[in-house]
């Protein structure tokens, strides 16, 4: 017998049935505002306009770019057993991506709108076999949707923050319903799966973390070659996926170090690109000239901070810098992911604010792997004493390297987990062609 929902679900479910009218408006606002996909809007309303492929078919859901990164890997050895892939996000940047790495056989839909009616025809079109939601994007309407309909749900690499568990236990009986429809929970850590018992998930395994299984990000080899050239031997930063009152930080540090590193350059890779006008605007008022790569610029001789503006490129900008100031870390955002500059070889500094990556600094931390700092002085502090010193900086990419060999392996314990859903897939596909 179905569990009864409880009375807030309940009552989600009529508001948002109610709010039906008002997507339409809030759909149209956020297209105005670039945050949609104009030609792809009718699939935030569930509206699909490619069939659904013939036979089992594999759901995986991610919130945005930083989860889509994640499952990757993991896409692509469950495509290998020649089962029908189905992605969806939320994010017009999380799309971007999907359309330069998913395989041409994956498909790439925008995820609903969170209301009843949409969720039900994004289900009826594409009547997935199994559902794996990465990490902790959890919508009312789609998960009870799916249920209702006897999807197997799984969340992977599931990730759940102290500050969030204590938001999520103040209304337990609403956190618990929907996660007791989820068949299995794969947590990052021993402290997510903790907390996701506290709030009544059921069958609960800790797999650790996909994003330190993924490759170091690939770069194109023309434009690096580009990019290598103009800068020649110049001293060179990067600060990746920062976020909005870290760039002044970041600004002020390289002030501060330029008289003292002729020729010194950084780069900041902003996590949401349309900032970078206002990048270069902070850049300017310092005193500092800065060029925008989304305006197909390379930096000059006389460029102090280049704005690399653009998507799917941090792989470059990781390739050309020795040290890399994480972002996310110096506000309190939670922090970005280390992994891929840490895989290509490059010294790692960091800001106070990490918990949403805390197991895989405290390890890098611990282990000497990356070094934390809380402004703008210690941060020039710190670059600057790596730049002089390349052996005390090479030593600490050693240590990093180290450290995650500790850490990885969530990939094969992911599709160890998976595979007794795969498994019968495969077997019905056998049967299917006998």
């Amino acid at each position: 017998m179905a569990e009864r929902l409880p009375l807030t679900l309940r009552a989600y479910r009529l508001l948002m049935s109610a709010a039906t009218p008002v997507a339409s408006m809030v759909l149209s606002y956020r297209l105005r505002k670039g945050k949609e996909h104009a030609v792809r809007l009718p699939e935030r309303r569930g509206e699909a306009n490619i069939p659904r492929p013939a036979g089992r078919l594999i759901w995986f859901h991610g919130a945005s770019v930083g989860e889509m990164n994640a499952i990757f890997p993991l896409i692509e050895r469950v495509r290998a057993q020649n089962l029908n892939v189905l992605v969806t996000s939320g994010t017009v940047t999380s799309a971007g991506v999907a359309e330069k790495r998913l395989p041409p056989d994956v498909i790439h839909q925008f995820s609903p709108v969170d209301l009843p009616q949409f969720a039900a025809r994004f289900l009826d079109h594409w009547k997935p076999d199994l559902g794996l939601f990465v990490e902790s994007d959890l919508w009312p309407s789609m998960i009870m949707a799916a249920s209702e309909r006897n999807v197997p749900l799984i969340l992977i690499n599931g990730r759940l923050s102290e500050r969030s568990f204590n938001r999520w236990r103040m209304i337990p009986r609403t956190v618990g319903a929907l996660l007791r429809r989820f068949d299995l929970c794969l947590a990052q850590s021993t402290d997510d799966g903790a907390r996701y018992a506290g709030l009544g998930a059921p069958r609960i395994s800790t797999t650790g973390n996909l994003k330190l299984d993924v490759p170091a990000p690939a770069a194109d080899a023309d434009k690096l070659a580009a990019l290598q050239d103009v800068l020649g031997t110049r001293p060179v930063i990067t600060a990746a996926s920062t976020h909005p009152g870290e760039e002044t930080e970041i600004v002020d540090a390289h002030r501060r170090l330029k008289h003292s590193f002729p020729g010194l350059l950084t780069i900041i890779a902003p996590r949401h690109p349309e900032r970078g006008q206002g990048i270069a605007e902070i850049a300017k008022v310092a005193g500092l000239t800065a060029v925008l790569r989304s305006q197909d610029q390379l930096p000059r001789a006389s460029t102090d901070i280049y704005v690399a503006d653009t998507l799917g490129e941090l792989g470059l900008f990781y390739r050309v810098a020795p040290i890399v100031f994480v972002g996310g870390s110096l506000v309190s955002h939670g922090g970005q992911n280390p992994i891929e500059a840490i895989k290509l070889g490059a010294a790692v500094l960091h800001g106070p604010h990490v918990a949403n990556f805390a197991e895989i600094y405290a390890a890098l931390d611990e282990a000497g792997g990356a070094e934390l700092v809380t402004d703008a002085g210690k941060l020039a502090v710190r670059i600057g004493a790596w730049l002089k010193d390349t052996e005390a900086r090479k030593a600490v990419t050693e240590k990093a390297a180290k450290s995650m060999d500790t850490l990885t392996g969530a990939l094969e314990r992911t599709l160890a987990a998976l595979d007794p859903y795969l498994m019968e897939f495969r077997l019905d596909r056998r049967a299917d062609n006998a």
